[in-house]
């Protein structure tokens, strides 16, 4: 018994036409004729009454029937939950993200995707920088995003696909707190607050990046505040002035924040691999990233592949 013989029975139960059935078919007549008598063969007893005017099932072609479009129905259930895997319209992806990208970037991806593949379920985690790093090649997530530029590792692409404007925290009592932008330059007599490289060490390297990238090397002492936030970095007497976003400040941080001039952001990096991509919804799911408009008051990198007004260079 195979799935030509219960298409081709189920099509005769329901016309009750083996020129009708054949046509529903697409195939000829003496084709329908022998998947029938296959399927009557093996079985041992006839499916149909056959006269002149009219086929009837018989007793045994009606205990069959409603069994034959149960398996019909599964196969093609089967079929259907097959493609859309294929698709990426189904399945499940793993992403692995760093806390700065917690509080704006990893919403605003996940709603995105929600309203491209509804059916796909994306599930996301925290993690500490080495740990996200190792995440793909140890099979613990298919799709990672940090702030902050990844170095170069075997099998493994790594995109900076957007940016946030970096802010300038200042004290009320600043000189410079006053000014509706800054320069990194004018701020390099004073301390720099610097979360360690242990307690945050995604948001710590992705700062000194952009110090180093624009040739600025302020002292720098470490923050006694441990959240990320740095709320209660005024209450540190030897801070002069901290580096933070409006997605990490949020509304903790009441003290003065200045942007940079020129404007400078701190950039966000995807990384996966093609090779070990579970399922067609991974790939779908950086399409979708990569595509989608950037969070309000971010750039999109260069190759970004959102829309025109979105288009910037990260600094």
């Amino acid at each position: 018994m195979d799935l030509r013989q219960l298409e081709a029975f189920v099509a005769v139960a329901d016309e009750l036409h083996f020129g009708r059935a054949a046509q529903r078919l697409y195939i000829g007549q003496p084709t329908l004729s022998e998947l029938i008598k296959r399927l009557e063969r093996e079985l041992g007893t006839p499916l149909f009454t056959r006269t002149t005017r009219r086929v009837v099932p018989t007793e045994a072609g009606v205990e069959l029937l409603g069994r034959a479009k149960a398996i019909l129905e599964d196969v093609a259930g089967a079929r259907a939950a097959v493609q859309r895997l294929v698709g990426g319209e189904a399945g499940t992806v793993r992403l692995a993200i760093t806390p700065p990208v917690a509080p704006v970037l990893a919403p605003h991806l996940a709603a995105a995707f929600a309203r491209e593949a509804p059916d796909v379920d994306l599930v996301i985690r925290r993690m500490w920088l080495p740990e996200l790093q190792r995440s793909i090649p140890d099979g613990h997530a298919d799709v990672a995003i940090t702030c902050g530029i990844l170095p170069e590792a075997p099998g493994l692409i790594n995109e900076v696909f957007c940016a946030e404007p970096l802010l300038v925290g200042l004290r009320d009592s600043h000189p410079l707190a006053g000014q509706a932008a800054v320069r990194l330059a004018d701020l390099e007599s004073g301390t720099l607050g610097l979360h360690t490289d242990g307690l945050f060490p995604a948001w710590t390297m992705a700062l000194r990046q952009v110090l180093d990238a624009n040739g600025s090397s302020p002292p720098a002492v470490e923050l006694d505040d441990i959240d990320l936030s740095a709320g209660r970095w005024a209450a540190q007497s030897s801070v002069d002035w901290i580096l933070t976003t409006a997605a990490i400040s949020g509304s903790v941080v009441t003290d003065p924040l200045v942007p940079l001039t020129p404007p400078t952001h701190l950039p966000y990096t995807l990384q996966w691999c093609p090779i070990r991509a579970a399922t067609a919804a991974v790939g779908r799911f950086v399409q979708s990233a990569l595509s989608t408009a950037v969070p309000p008051g971010w750039v999109a990198a260069e190759d970004h592949l959102g829309s025109d007004e979105n288009r910037s260079a990260t600094a």
